[in-house]
C-alpha cells in the first residue's frame, strides 16, 4: 500500500510515517518512481508505535525495543523489560520535577496574593 493509505488506516499523518521511517522505526519499499510501499502489517506496527509515543517514549527508546516485538526471545524481552521500566523511571523523574516546580510557582502565588492584599489594604482608595 502507499503512504496515504497507510497513514489513512493507520490514523496518523504521511509525516509522521516519514519520521518513522527516517529514525528506523519503519521501512519501505521503492518504486521505480521512488514512492513508498509498505505492508498491510505495517498498520499494526504503526499502530503500536503510536502507543510508544503515547506512552512517552523517545524514538531511541522505541528503537531499543522493537527488537522484542520483531523477534521475541528471552533475551530481547529482558531487554525491553528493562528499557521500559528505565523509561518510566525517567518519567516518574519528570513527574517529581514539575510536582516541585508547581508547588513553588503556587507558593509565589500565594505570597503574590498577600501582597496584593496587603497593598490594597494600605491603598487611601480604601479607606
Amino acid at each position: 500500500m502507499r503512504i496515504g493509505e497507510l497513514a489513512t488506516r493507520a490514523d496518523v499523518s504521511v509525516r509522521s510515517l516519514r519520521y518513522y521511517e527516517e529514525q528506523g522505526l519503519l521501512t519501505s519499499t521503492r518504486s521505480p518512481s521512488g514512492q513508498r510501499h509498505f505492508a498491510e502489517t505495517d498498520v499494526a506496527r504503526v499502530r503500536f508505535l503510536q502507543r510508544m509515543y503515547a506512552a512517552g517514549l523517545t524514538s531511541r527508546a522505541i528503537a531499543e525495543v522493537l527488537p522484542c516485538m520483531e523477534s521475541p526471545t528471552t533475551q530481547t524481552a529482558a531487554a525491553a523489560f528493562e528499557r521500559l521500566v528505565a523509561e518510566r523511571d525517567r518519567i516518574d523523574a519528570h513527574i517529581a520535577e514539575l510536582v516541585a516546580t508547581r508547588d513553588a510557582l503556587e507558593r509565589l502565588i500565594e505570597h503574590n496574593r498577600a501582597h496584593r492584599a496587603a497593598l490594597a489594604a494600605a491603598s487611601p482608595s480604601n479607606a
